[in-house]
């Protein structure tokens, strides 16, 4: 009888290393039929299109693009080093495209952060005590909800961003951030004299530590690399510090110094993300409401007030919900980055447009483009399941 135990528990790690193996190789063999399928379909389109005298070719990407763009940044070597410039006409296409995708990052990136804290708070709010707090939060979500994207763009922009005062009367918000009709300007960060290679080197060190006490679990192990970048900042701080504030002084034609955000920039970005913030409040909200009315009355029993229990009860476990909703949320943010063009925002749909009336290569710009929109789209999707793994795992955060 023991002898038979035996042989089954050593059987049972074979049969599911061999399940295993047979669900690998069965998606191995999907995503090559579907890649078969997808280069037939490419070189029967390409051969179509040579039947009429029109070539299907990528070569116009190394040529000079001649087109102007009002911002945007490309990648370039200085020397060994990669470098970021600002892009000109006689850059190439390839640049263009990708200043023009350098734009739609910046945007789906800030309004992915933006949006994930204010749709939490309007989330919130929804549920408060407070009638004049939850009917605020109830009406904002609703009006934002129920209005096309496209219509918002367009009211923050025309209403909102160039009804800013002129830049020689600039407003200025909590003494560093200006805004005028030449765009926002926020306080940023220069180089200061104390800057050395031992200065970075040590505030390389504290940002690694600050990362792996984020990461790493374990409340031993977050505190040691806690305390180890305290030391590093400490020490960074006594040598000098290489990084200095750099804050916006309003001029006659807009503002030096600073991080400068174009009226384009502003508005799209204000636009996307009241958006998102209203549909990341109702997934919020919803993962509020699916939890057990008696954790609210269990911690009210202990002595925890609202806030108290909300914070340290159910939200942790909220945001174990919601992030499949929260990814869908993102990808879809990404996506509306192309409505930029409505405004003249130079994101990557909106050069796509320029460079092919300037080339004639449409098809094979719209392929880049949808399939840069794909890639964006699995990176954002694996990053959140990343994270839903790790926060949903065996054991769960700790």
């Amino acid at each position: 009888m023991t002898m038979q135990i035996a042989e089954s528990h050593s059987i049972a790690p074979v049969r599911r290393r061999r399940l295993i193996a047979s669900r690998w190789l069965l998606q191995a063999a999907i995503v090559a039929v579907v890649a078969g399928l997808a280069i037939w379909l490419g070189l029967a389109v390409r051969e179509a299109l040579a039947r009429k005298g029109i070539q299907f070719s990528f070569g116009y990407l190394g040529n000079a693009a001649n087109i102007s763009l009002s911002e945007g940044l490309v990648p370039v070597l200085d020397g060994l080093w990669p470098a970021l410039e600002p892009f000109t006409p006689s850059h190439s296409n390839a640049q263009a495209l990708l200043a023009g995708l350098w734009n739609s990052l910046k945007v789906a990136l800030a309004a992915i952060v933006l949006c994930t804290v204010f749709g939490t708070l309007i989330g919130i709010g929804r549920l408060s005590t407070n009638w004049l707090v939850r009917n605020l939060s109830f009406g904002l979500v609703e009006a934002v909800r129920n209005t096309p994207l496209l219509i918002q763009i367009v009211f923050w922009y025309f209403a909102v961003v160039l009804r800013f005062p002129p830049a020689n009367a600039a407003s200025n918000w909590f003494g560093g951030l200006l805004a005028s009709r030449s765009g926002v300007f926020l306080p940023g960060l220069t180089l200061s004299e104390a800057s050395s290679p031992a200065s970075w080197m040590l505030l390389t060190a504290a940002m690694v530590a600050l990362i792996a006490a984020c990461v790493l679990r374990g409340r031993g192990r977050k505190l040691t690399w806690l305390a180890g970048a305290a030391i590093a900042l400490a020490a960074c701080a006594f040598i000098g510090f290489p990084l200095a504030p750099d804050l916006p002084v309003a001029t006659r034609f807009g503002a030096r110094g600073g991080i400068a955000l174009s009226p384009e920039l502003t508005a799209i970005l204000l636009a996307i993300t009241v958006n998102s913030s209203a549909y990341v409040a109702e997934i919020v909200r919803g993962a509020i409401d699916s939890l057990p009315k008696g954790q609210w009355e269990a911690a009210a029993s202990l002595g925890l007030s609202r806030s108290h229990t909300l914070r340290d009860i159910i939200l942790p476990q909220v945001f174990r919900i919601v992030l499949p909703s929260l990814a869908n949320r993102y990808i879809s943010l990404t996506k509306d980055t192309s409505l930029g063009i409505a405004i003249g925002f130079p994101d990557l749909f909106n050069v796509y447009g320029t460079v092919s009336n300037q080339t004639g290569r449409n098809l094979e710009g719209v392929v880049i483009v949808m399939l840069t929109y794909v890639v964006l789209s699995w990176i954002i999707s694996a990053c959140v399941n990343a994270l839903n793994a790790r926060v949903n795992g065996s054991g769960g955060a700790r």
